[in-house]
């Protein structure tokens, strides 16, 4: 079987994800996979039966190497991996080659480009209302939060009020 993202070589890692609820299958060969940050899950289970090896032969077999940390927060790759966290800004650009295809593969991309709601555009629109610009929805929904509040506060004089002009406004419709 060829592997789906080049269709050059021989695929040998399938992968599942599954991504806002779709389920999604594909065969990868071992370079794209290791482009798009899948790594042979036995890695770490190699150096340490190489430790285990090295204490039988009298560390004949070459030491492991210390793991690279970040200088500003200590934290290896290996952590960031296991906890799922980076340690600090500093952690992505020391372990860019490694973390970079995780975040493409999760998220789509590798610039994060902010949050766009609706909701706050909405709010700063309606913030920059002028009074006189307010609609009549705008008023009754301004009218009805003050009449629940009213009704909490129990000033059922002020609540009539508000239903009055409650029933007057939409009734100009």
């Amino acid at each position: 079987m060829k592997c789906s993202k080049c269709g050059v070589n021989n695929a040998n890692t399938h992968v599942k994800t599954v991504i806002n609820g779709e389920l999604r299958e594909y065969d990868l060969c071992s370079e794209c996979a290791h482009k798009l940050g899948y790594t042979d899950m036995f890695s770490d289970m190699q150096s340490d039966f190489s430790n285990m090896l090295s204490g039988f032969f009298g560390n004949v077999l070459p030491a492991r190497t210390q793991a690279t940390r970040c200088e500003f927060c200590g934290s290896s790759y290996s952590e960031i991996a296991r906890s799922g966290q980076v340690g600090c800004a500093h952690c992505y650009e020391l372990f860019a080659d490694r973390l970079y295809p995780s975040i493409r593969r999760m998220h789509g991309n590798t610039t994060h480009c902010g949050k766009h709601s609706k909701t706050a555009e909405r709010a700063k629109a309606e913030s920059e209302k002028k009074p006189a610009e307010q609609t009549r929805e705008d008023k009754l929904a301004a009218m009805k939060e003050e009449l629940e509040q009213a009704i909490r506060e129990q000033n059922f004089e002020r609540a009539a009020e508000l239903r009055d002009s409650i029933k007057e406004t939409e009734g100009q419709a």
